[in-house]
């Protein structure tokens, strides 16, 4: 196996002209991110006094806005994100501001909150997808491209450290539904801010001149890394037809990890009221993100040359084994120090995905392309949670967490599996 070698430097991202202002505001909108998942299924479990009404509230919230996220980012695609953007996220912070007012008092109606949840994931304005496709247009050197996508990803994983980590602030000194509203604040302010960045007035003109990219430097198509030296005029169509099975490949092993961690978010919860020590519960989601954004970085340090697919899976595998091993903690401290271990290997794994799906989108499908990526991580998070938040109660929390680990470790396998035409 080839060692890797040393890669272009994060100051060279950020130096790009308009990098950080349209980055900034990304991630500021991104925040909220962080916020709404746990403010929500904290604020639906104060005013329900029911693991399963947070758990299915929780995953209504994420499965509308998983299949409604391809319509949604091919509405960017079509019509570009200032047409589009504004209108999503209004409406997105106006209808958390609701839930927000429904979860605030106690023996608040399942059924309503159900709906709110159901409308706000339906309009969750993909920001991620939107930021990824940006870096396509704002830094097209393939390798600095690399760095940018792992440098989005550890950013993100920071965000959902501060994103806990606010919601511990606010719990201190307001009802969990404060985080909601806070949420609602950060995804409209974000996405404003984003679309007055100059680096949107050229979305359209950057999609069709990446119709005659260069080669990629490695290819996840049906036949793997030598499918790449076939080159045909209609080079843009041949890869989103020909990179199928890479995209199917980045789909599955995100799926498995959004299983594992969506899982993962409720156990936590569970686990931490067991052992009455529920103030821990934003320290051991923020020790997930902040492993998460140490393992980015050093991954986004080096260029490899192993293949995407033999990455993503030994990733894939590491965290699900750590998940497993993470059950048996005998108190929430020890939980926190897993935690840290495992976000070791998620911003990797979650970067590869996306790298793997950005070189098998053809041009003007970037931005759907990252959503299926998105929506298969939200699908497995969503659905996961809503089946765990069933069973807390009624097995052993030791059992839970190898149960949830288990799909993370199958998606590493399903990344090997070789393609066929």
């Amino acid at each position: 196996m080839s060692s890797p070698t040393a890669a272009p430097s994060y100051a060279a991202v950020l130096r790009t002209p308009h990098a950080c202002r349209t980055f900034g505001a990304a991630l500021l909108g991104r925040l909220s991110y962080g916020v709404a998942p746990l403010s929500l299924v904290l604020a639906v479990k104060e005013a329900t006094g029911s693991y399963a009404v947070a758990g299915g509230t929780m995953a209504v919230f994420g499965l509308t806005g998983v299949f409604l996220s391809p319509a949604r980012a091919r509405l960017i695609d079509r019509y570009g994100p200032r047409r589009v953007l504004p209108l999503m996220a209004s409406v997105y912070a106006v209808l958390l501001t609701v839930l927000a007012g429904a979860t605030a008092w106690s023996g608040g109606s399942a059924v309503l909150l159900t709906v709110l949840s159901a409308a706000a994931g339906a309009t969750t304005p993909p920001l991620g997808p939107v930021m990824r496709t940006l870096w396509s247009t704002l830094v097209p050197d393939r390798p600095l491209l690399q760095r940018a996508y792992s440098l989005d990803g550890v950013a993100e994983e920071l965000l959902f450290v501060t994103g806990p980590l606010l919601v511990g602030v606010l719990m201190k000194v307001a009802a969990p539904s404060a985080g909601l509203a806070v949420s609602a604040v950060l995804v409209l302010a974000g996405a404003l801010l984003l679309v007055a960045s100059p680096a949107v007035d050229g979305w359209g003109t950057a999609e069709k001149a990446a119709a005659e990219p260069e080669g990629p430097e490695e290819s996840e198509g049906p036949e793997g890394p030598e499918g790449s030296s076939q080159g045909t005029p209609s080079r843009a169509k041949s890869r989103l037809a020909g990179g199928g099975s890479g995209l199917r490949r980045a789909i599955a092993v995100t799926a498995g990890l959004g299983m594992g961690l969506g899982s993962l978010d409720l156990l936590v919860i569970a686990f931490a009221e067991e052992h009455q020590a529920a103030h821990t519960i934003p320290w051991i989601m923020a020790a997930l993100s902040a492993g998460s954004a140490v393992g980015g970085l050093a991954y986004g340090a080096v260029s490899w040359r192993v293949s995407g697919r033999h990455r993503v899976s030994a990733l894939a595998l590491a965290l699900g084994l750590v998940m497993a091993a993470t059950g048996f903690a005998p108190h929430p401290y020890v939980l926190i120090a897993g935690a840290a271990l495992g976000g070791l290997f998620v911003a990797p794994a979650l970067t590869t995905a996306y790298l793997i799906a950005d070189e098998c989108a053809g041009p003007g499908a970037r931005t759907t392309a990252g959503a299926w990526v998105n929506t298969a991580f939200n699908a497995g998070s969503s659905g996961s949670t809503a089946a765990v938040g069933l069973l807390v109660g009624h097995m052993p929390l030791p059992a839970l967490f190898i149960l949830a680990a288990a799909p993370v470790v199958l998606s590493a396998g399903a990344t090997l599996i070789p393609s066929r035409r």
